[in-house]
């Protein structure tokens, strides 16, 4: 065993070079973990209550989730893993001076509900009726049309006040008048915890037959499911479970399935394809070249191909409706969440969505319709 040789750093005997993933890990770790921001659910001001703020707007998100509950208020759930489904709301207050795509999170508390986003009126529901008579009583305050679900599963390293942030932030900028449901799995929420996430991803699996079963007895017009990086791992997971255990959309309701910059084996993606009997115009693909998130994850999975930075016209091969994002430079959130960073982009998924809540019999492909005023491609078999 030798630990320098002329040719190689930290090397051993059976030709294993940890030196990529080492630089692979210390640029995620240097990546991930600028600008944290902290745990704030619970925590109003005092000096500036958000419900004193003029202009400010609020979005109610449902919460289903597979972490551990927390004692500590402003944490609400935390990285542990919970052998059952928890269910919750909370209201998010955001502020008057937010502009699309960005997400002017606290970097201290209590938050300046004036200027930043700020998560109150916490709730836990001890069972899944009232979870659902409360869903419900919301979708009647809503216009027919709109009487809609999104169901939006975070990626890897966030705590669950990020993903309540970041979906609240998604919901206000595409002017999605529904229903925001987040699904937030246990991720250890660290940088170097990239393979606990993973497992957390997967152990989440068993958990979204019956996460599913208590979506399906809302009063919801459809559901549209939006999966960003490594949660994109778990919803075609699930898909695929649920595809073969013939469950999957067996109320019919299922709209559209996108997945934005999917961290997923590109080997793997084939074959969860594979097993899947149904329509896959319906699942869209964002993916963009230059992302530097997916650059590092296919460093840590041993250089194969993460789905979100693939070839376009390969994935296009699969049947899926790929739209490459890699021109779009405006991101405020950087290469791996253009979804929810670029200020244009944001708007025209928006309308894309509204199309679905609009008529649900529309093609799947009206969502590539609505991006045609951008510089991005878009590819369909």
């Amino acid at each position: 065993m030798a630990y320098r040789t002329p040719d190689r750093i930290f090397s051993l005997d059976f030709g294993i070079s940890f030196f990529p993933i080492l630089a692979a890990l210390l640029i995620l770790v240097l990546v991930a973990s600028c600008g944290r921001t902290p745990d704030l659910i619970g925590v109003d001001n005092p000096k500036f209550p958000t419900s004193s703020i003029s202009g400010a707007s609020r979005q109610k998100i449902f919460i289903m989730t597979t972490r551990e509950a927390s004692e500590v208020v402003d944490i609400f759930y935390n990285d542990e893993r919970a052998p059952n489904v928890g269910l919750a709301s909370v209201v998010v207050s955001i502020p008057p001076n937010h502009l699309p795509g960005q997400l002017e999170a606290p970097r201290r508390l209590p938050p300046d509900p004036s200027k930043e986003f700020a998560v109150v009126d916490p709730v836990v529901y001890e069972a899944d009726s009232a979870f659902v008579k409360d869903i419900n009583r919301e979708l009647l305050k809503r216009a027919p049309a709109d009487r809609t679900i999104m169901f939006f599963v975070h990626g890897y390293n966030n705590t669950t006040s990020e993903a309540v942030l970041r979906m609240a932030q998604f919901v206000e900028d595409t002017n999605f008048n529904g229903i925001p449901i987040l699904f937030t799995w246990a991720s250890g929420a660290k940088p170097a915890k990239y393979v606990y996430d993973l497992n957390s991803a997967l152990v989440a699996r068993e958990q979204l037959k019956p996460t599913f079963e208590i979506v399906a007895r809302t009063n919801a017009r459809t559901v549209d499911i939006f999966a960003h990086s490594m949660g994109s791992l778990l919803v075609m997971e699930g898909i695929v479970q649920a595809d073969l255990s013939g469950r999957f959309n067996r109320s019919g309701r299922l709209g559209s399935v996108v997945l934005a910059s999917p961290d997923i084996d590109i080997d793997l993606f084939r074959s969860q394809l594979r097993q899947i009997e149904t329509d896959f115009s319906r699942i869209f693909v964002l993916v963009a070249k230059d992302d530097r998130i997916l650059k590092i994850s296919r460093t840590l999975s041993g250089g194969v191909e993460r789905v979100g930075s693939s070839d376009v016209a390969q994935l296009s091969d699969l049947g899926v409706v790929v739209i490459d994002l890699s021109q779009i430079d405006d991101s405020a959130a950087g290469s791996h969440t253009k979804f929810a960073g670029s200020p244009e982009l944001v708007q025209v998924i928006g309308r894309g969505l509204k199309a679905r809540q609009l008529n649900p019999d529309v093609p799947a492909g009206s969502l590539g319709g609505m991006l045609a005023g951008v510089p991005i491609k878009i590819v369909a078999d």
